[in-house]
């Protein structure tokens, strides 16, 4: 039996961040209880699909209460989970308890990935982050206390007023955690958040600063033993997030929850965003799915490209071959001889790969790979 991965969006936070352009909601706690017993009737739909994985994010997942969470918890428990699951869930500083903590232990949750951002208080601050580094640590060491043993933690940098040793010294605090794996986002401000009106580009650090700063943590990482294998992730060897990879690798996997995207044999789907509408899409049709796509042949060579070469070993030329039918030199032949003669791409041992230069400005090199926008469409 095919596996998949399925991925549970939560919703509610304590707090929407300042940067923050998720499906997420604020002071909605009284729709709690209806969202998750709406989100236990699309879960049991699932059947008898084996997951391999398990991903619950959000919003704040560690923000539900006890009550709901013992919901969430028994329609999980119908599932055909893999014997080797990987179950993340998400989590913000200070909404961990131990009652929590032992109750997700309970659920089967063996991943930890929690949001700290900087250790610095004025740029969490800043960020508009519900907590300070001390609750971080309260957070993190009571999770250790529990048993937890795979933990990841988010980090970011390019944020207003960060330099770069404010950045060298989030990295080293952090490393003397002895944390699992590390996801290290540089931040985009994007329109439409307060973040947007707050600040201006010259309340940011610049692109070289920005640059220096993503260079940085790749040296200091890789000299501490963490691997990069994707863009922005770092991990203890085979400690790598399996769910994510499912995204990068193109494979299948099931979202469930407001908002949430899925893609199932070759087919995307998205939810119904507004909660109040899911929960009563749900409950009175069994089905919250608002936009349905069939991807087309040209749409998966797209998606196999742009998600594949975010992976620092990049895609196996022989399996696009297997996938699609087709030569990937005779669909993307001109993208990939343009940047493999500019070094930005390496083809070797029957691998495409982008190189560290390449990786830098990885968003303009992947917008090649869309089919549409390039001459590669025209042939």
């Amino acid at each position: 039996m095919e596996e998949t991965a399925l991925y549970i969006h939560i919703p509610f936070c304590k707090q929407k961040c300042l940067y923050c352009d998720f499906p997420s909601f604020a002071n909605s706690e009284e729709l709690m209880t209806d969202y998750i017993r709406a989100l236990s009737i699309e879960i049991r739909k699932l059947g008898n699909k084996k997951i391999s994985t398990i991903f619950i994010g959000g919003g704040t997942p560690t923000y539900l209460n006890l009550e709901v969470l013992k919901i969430l918890k028994k329609s999980l428990e119908e599932l055909n989970l893999s014997k080797e699951i990987e179950f993340t869930i998400e989590g913000n500083p200070g909404t961990f308890t131990r009652e929590k903590l032992k109750l997700l232990k309970d659920m089967g949750v063996n991943r930890l990935s929690i949001g700290l951002q900087a250790v610095q208080d004025e740029l969490l601050e800043k960020l508009g982050r519900i907590h300070d580094f001390n609750t971080f640590l309260n957070s993190y060491n009571m999770a250790r206390d529990m048993g937890f043993n795979n933990i990841n933690v988010d980090l970011m940098f390019g944020l207003p007023g960060q330099d770069i040793e404010m950045w060298r010294h989030t990295l080293e605090i952090v490393i003397n955690l002895n944390p699992e794996h590390l996801s290290c986002y540089s931040l985009i401000v994007e329109k439409g958040t307060p973040f947007f009106n707050l600040y201006s580009e010259e309340d940011l650090p610049d692109e070289d600063t920005v640059s220096e700063m993503y260079s940085l943590v790749k040296e200091f990482l890789s000299e501490k033993g963490y691997l990069q294998y994707e863009i922005s992730n770092f991990s203890k060897n085979g400690l790598e997030c399996k769910h994510n990879l499912v995204y990068w690798n193109l494979k299948n996997y099931i979202g469930v929850g407001s908002g949430a995207h899925s893609y199932y044999d070759g087919i995307r789907y998205r939810n119904e965003i507004n909660v109040k509408r899911y929960v009563e899409a749900i409950t009175k049709a069994g089905s919250a799915v608002v936009e349905l796509h069939n991807n087309t042949l040209e749409d998966n060579m797209e998606e196999f490209m742009f998600l594949g070469l975010r992976k620092i070993k990049g895609i196996s030329i022989e399996e696009f071959r297997q996938r699609f039918k087709k030569d990937i030199f005779s669909v993307y032949g001109d993208a990939i001889k343009k940047y493999k003669s500019n070094g930005m791409i390496i083809l070797e041992k029957n691998r495409l790969y982008l190189s560290s230069r390449g990786i830098e400005i990885s968003n303009y090199i992947l917008s090649d790979f869309i089919i549409e926008s390039s001459e590669i469409g025209k042939k």
